[in-house]
Formats: structure tokens, C-alpha cells, sequence
């Protein structure tokens, strides 16, 4: 009796072979972005790269499920962090390099039938609008996002202490999804951060870049210590769910008909 080939359900490109891939279309296209830099004393210098990668997969293999046509590219390892020079082995990619990265992948992606591509984004320092405001009319079929999902407001129904980096949100992700590059919580800084001294660029609608020695003592602005594997695992299955869903609908909406209809 002839076998069936089991329905395609691998959506990591990397992992991919040419035999699995020659023949199949993705019009949904995720590109996991992180950084490389401290993570207060406990968490790798890799958190953002490895949370990105993570919830990468999960959520398009969620969408997936649903019946979305979509891959994963490999990680971007490095990210905006102009402001963490001093640190050592932080590593900086300017905004005007990740132009020319993105550039030239939506470029290799174009003649391929794409019609979304969306940045999972892992890093604050990552602005990504500007950069893809000028790129799309250059890809004017290629409808270009990003998502940033430590910006998703239902964190604080897992969590009990803000995260801005390194605190209680990252740390339970890291505690469960690389549970072995995570120190104890005894060698974590509190996490205390300076705010500026002019109230203005505290509140917001004034800006200026935070140098981040200055700001922080231990490169943490979050209190981990409050972060448990089972909260990691938790926001991890409702990041999955909520960001597939969004990959699902988008890569089943035409690029044409994403405004609603007028009643």
C-alpha cells in the first residue's frame, strides 16, 4: 500500500531542504530580529535573539496550523545599540545597515511570490518604521510590517512587574526556554533604572537616546526577581496563539483589502 506524505508542516527555512522547498510557495514571509548585549548579570548576552527565534517558530507554526502559507527566515543576530557602546562585546548594527540588510532579503524574496513580510522583533533599540516606510514603494507588492511582541499590553496579566529589559517578562521566558544559560536569581541586579532629570523627556513626547551606563547599575531596568519558569511558559502560549492568529489572518487578507469596508 503507497504511503502518504504527511502534510508539509515544517516553517523554519534553515531547517528546510531544497527537495522540501522547491516546490512550495510562502506568502507570508517572519524574519526574527534580535541583538546582541547584557542582559543584566543573570540572563546571555543572546536573550533577545533566542526569544525572537522562539517565539518565531511557535507562532507560525500556529498559523500554520490554521492553513497560513509561511516560513520563517534565520535570525538577524545583531541590533541597533548605539547607546551600549561602552559595554563590552556589545554589538551595533545602525539603522542605515539594516536598511541595506532588508534590502537586499526582500530583493531575493521578490521574485517568489511573497506578498507579506513581517519583522518579529525582539530588541527595543530595533525601530523599524522609517526604514520601512522608505523601502515600501521600492516592494510595492510586497506588503511590509513589524511586530513588536514585548509591546503586547496582556504581559501584565502574566506579570507583576514592568519589564523594560533583563527583568520579571524576560527572565521567566528565559528561565523556560533555556533554562540552562539562566543564572540564579541570587547573582541578578535589581534591575534599577535613573530616569532622565528633565521631566519632559521622562514623560515621553520629548526624546533623546538613554546611555544606558548611565541609566542603569547592572544593565537591567526590570526587577527579575519575581520571574518563574511556569509565568515564561504561560505568556509564551498566549504569545503563540495571538501573534499565529494575526499571521494567519494577515497571510489570508488580500494587500488590497486591508482597510475595512465603509458601512
Amino acid at each position: 500500500m503507497e504511503t502518504k506524505k504527511p502534510p508539509f508542516k515544517q516553517v523554519m527555512l534553515a531547517e528546510c531542504t531544497y527537495k522540501e522547498i522547491k516546490n512550495r510557495r510562502f506568502t507570508t514571509v517572519l524574519l526574527p530580529w534580535g541583538a546582541a548585549e547584557p542582559h543584566n548579570y543573570h540572563l546571555p548576552y543572546g536573550t533577545d535573539i533566542y526569544e525572537s527565534v522562539y517565539i518565531a517558530r511557535g507562532s507560525a507554526e500556529y498559523a500554520a496550523s490554521l492553513g497560513a502559507k509561511i516560513t520563517v527566515l534565520p535570525v538577524i543576530p545583531f541590533g541597533v545599540n548605539t547607546g551600549q557602546l561602552d559595554l563590552p562585546f556589545t554589538i551595533n548594527v545602525n539603522p542605515s545597515t539594516q536598511m541595506l540588510i532588508l534590502m537586499d532579503i526582500l530583493s531575493s524574496l521578490k521574485p517568489h511570490g511573497v506578498k507579506k513580510f513581517f519583522i518579529l522583533n525582539s530588541h527595543g533599540g530595533n525601530d523599524f518604521k522609517q526604514i520601512l516606510r522608505e523601502l515600501q514603494p521600492q516592494f510595492p507588492d510586497i506588503l511590509l510590517g513589524y511586530i513588536n511582541w514585548f509591546r503586547i499590553k496582556e504581559q501584565e496579566q502574566f506579570f507583576e512587574e514592568k519589564d523594560d529589559h533583563a527583568g520579571e517578562m524576560e527572565t521567566s521566558i528565559m528561565m523556560y526556554i533555556h533554562p540552562e544559560l539562566v543564572l540564579s536569581l541570587d547573582e541578578a541586579g535589581m534591575g534599577k533604572t535613573k530616569p532622565f532629570a528633565l521631566k519632559e523627556l521622562h514623560e515621553g513626547w520629548a526624546w533623546t537616546q538613554r546611555e544606558w551606563t548611565k541609566a542603569t547599575s547592572d544593565t537591567g531596568a526590570g526587577n527579575p526577581y519575581k520571574a518563574s519558569r511556569e509565568k515564561g511558559k504561560k505568556f509564551l502560549e498566549f504569545l503563540e496563539r495571538k501573534i499565529g492568529t494575526f499571521l494567519y489572518e494577515l497571510d489570508n487578507t488580500s494587500n488590497n483589502n486591508l482597510y475595512a469596508k465603509e458601512e
